[in-house]
């Protein structure tokens, strides 16, 4: 197989993963996280919505059938291994346990949010939790906003609307709070990343990259899709340095990347890239 990436960070895709049950198919991947066992859950736009895996791609479960729209979006593990569930076509974003019993909703099921008035939900996309408990989503196609809320679910703060200046989005596709608790949003048809405090407040912004769809950090280091360009995973310091990118087309043959939407990473530092190109297929690539 190619090896993809450089110094040391590496990487060489799993050619087979996950071990799919005979006559199954994620569809669509739309996007990915690792709970605290390393257990592998993937949101995705097939019969089985919401499927778990051992890092060696052995199926543990699923569940969720028949509960979403056909858009299926963003997925968050909490701390308690909690899973937030993000539907765009329902303007919801759900908390259920880790055996798919529903907890609590945010937003109104089938009822968006009017645009102009800026208030949740209009097509969301993602969701992340702070370290003191607080929730951001990325009200990502239809409202241009991202929204705080505190840990019981209040709405304390939104910000953002359609635009190109800072705090102004085209497409607010991702999120994620770092340990400092640095809101970073994937401003995906601006070509950037955009970092806020947790207040809202523009602290920086990110432009070496296509159409960033989603990020993760691990051990210190932001990883990226970028669904522009060819298809890409990048890999930076906290402070936008790149460490490291490959495009979809290296590896010639080995399909390295067809439509990557989102990506997780686990504790040994493999990535997995939920696909929603030509192969709705999930990708793992491991450190070598």
């Amino acid at each position: 197989m190619a090896i993809v990436g450089s110094g040391d960070y590496r990487y060489e895709r799993v050619p087979s993963w996950p071990n799919m049950p005979k006559y199954w198919a994620f569809g669509a991947a739309s996007d990915g996280a690792v709970n605290s066992k390393d257990e592998v859950h993937i949101f995705s736009r097939g019969d089985h919505p919401l499927t778990i895996w051992d890092p060696d791609g052995n199926f543990i479960s699923s569940w969720g059938e028949a509960t979403f729209s056909a858009n299926p979006h963003g997925i968050y593990i909490a701390p308690n291994d909690n899973v937030w569930l993000v539907d765009r076509d329902y303007h919801i974003a759900t908390e259920y346990t880790p055996g798919g019993e529903t907890i609590r909703t945010l937003g109104n099921k089938l009822a968006p949010s009017p645009s102009f008035q800026g208030m949740p939900f209009n097509m969301p996309s993602g969701i992340a939790i702070a370290p003191n408990g607080e929730l951001f989503v990325s009200d990502g196609y239809g409202g241009h906003r991202v929204h705080k809320f505190s840990a019981e679910g209040e709405l304390l703060l939104s910000w953002g609307k359609q635009g190109t200046g800072p705090g102004e989005f085209a497409l607010v596709h991702n999120i994620w709070v770092d340990k400092d608790s640095r809101v970073i949003v994937c401003d995906r048809e601006n070509n950037r990343i955009q970092i806020f405090d947790a207040n809202g407040a523009f602290i920086e912004e990110w432009t070496d990259m296509v159409q960033p769809g989603d990020v993760w950090i691990h051990d210190d280091l932001v990883y990226v899709i970028e669904q522009g360009g060819g298809n890409a995973v990048s890999i930076w310091t906290p402070n936008g340095e790149l460490v490291t990118r490959w495009r979809g087309n290296e590896g010639a043959g080995q399909g390295t990347l067809l439509g990557g939407h989102g990506l997780c990473v686990d504790s040994h530092g493999s990535i997995y890239v939920t696909e929603i190109g030509q192969g709705e297929r999930v990708s793992k690539f491991v450190r070598v």
